[in-house]
């Protein structure tokens, strides 16, 4: 993975945090612990946008120089969310890929009694490491925090280590993940998964293999300038059509693929909010058989 990509590890939590600003029939995501998890300068960034005019601002500068990621970032969290807590007592473990400060083991009751392993590039597990010491004093017994390189240190020997076990009946996360991954690291990750339980979960969200590709643009030439082109940190995506091929030989077959209109119509249209939707990006569900 892209050393840069950790810099942006904690932006979809800042998007849920302020999404907590809103009203409670107007809010996307339920998320009491984002914005206490956040680094303080992320928490500075949030606590800016409590009046609404600032707010709409920034929501605005978003989906101009990117529109639909403002919600992508929202309704994924949320789908994710729900699936979680749906399969938790058919699960062992979870292990989330590229955790970031993602707070789901935290908050979410379904997880109170299962093991979770977060996983990600060491400058995030460090930071968020000092967070939850300073939230809760001391790292969550359920949750073991692992540092890893995804490009360069094997995914099951780095688990291993830190007490996971591929006997367990895991939900697996890969958020915002596959696109920072070089060939190499996308190999790897999933010849890890190929060898999990019969049973076991697997959501990831992937960006459009033309797209990265530059081939179609779906009126993204600023987040492509951005994210491809300057900072190279976008490396691997997926062509729809090809994606229960993609994990076929893995041993996992799609319950569902989801593209993010799909997403805004459960989430983002209840609350009567005016949000773009991405094409760019789409989320798998499957299950390992």
């Amino acid at each position: 993975m892209a050393r840069a990509a950790a810099s942006t590890g904690a932006g979809p939590t800042v998007t849920v945090a302020i999404d907590q600003h809103f009203s409670a029939d107007r809010r996307i995501i339920e998320d009491k612990l984002a914005y206490s998890i956040l680094p303080f300068s992320m928490r500075a960034v949030v606590w800016l946008t409590r009046p609404a005019f600032v707010r709409d601002w920034m929501i605005r500068a978003s989906e101009n120089s990117a529109p639909g990621i403002w919600s992508a970032m929202l309704c994924r969290k949320r789908y994710i969310d729900e699936q979680l807590g749906g399969a938790a007592g058919e699960v062992d473990a979870v292990v989330n890929l590229g955790a970031g400060f993602d707070t789901r083991a935290y908050r979410l009751p379904a997880l109170a009694d299962l093991p979770v392993w977060e996983v990600d590039q060491p400058e995030n597990i460090r930071v968020k490491r000092a967070r939850l010491q300073t939230l809760f004093g001391k790292i969550p017994a359920h949750v073991t925090l692992v540092p890893i390189d995804f490009d360069r240190e094997q995914l099951a020997a780095v688990l291993a280590a830190h007490g996971y076990s591929l006997d367990n009946r895991t939900f697996f996360i890969l958020e915002a993940v596959t696109q920072y991954l070089n060939k190499t690291g996308i190999r790897s990750t999933f010849d890890f998964l190929a060898r999990a339980a019969r049973g076991s979960r697997l959501i990831f969200t992937y960006v459009r293999k033309d797209f990265v590709e530059g081939q179609v643009m779906y009126g993204q030439e600023a987040l492509y300038k951005q994210y491809v082109s300057k900072d190279k940190i976008w490396l691997f995506g997926i062509d729809p059509r090809a994606v229960a091929d993609f994990l076929a030989p893995h041993g996992w077959q799609v319950t569902e693929h989801l593209g993010y209109e799909e997403l805004a119509e459960r989430y983002v249209k209840p609350t009567g909010r005016q949000l773009a939707t991405t094409p760019i990006e789409q989320i798998v569900y499957a299950e390992k058989v």
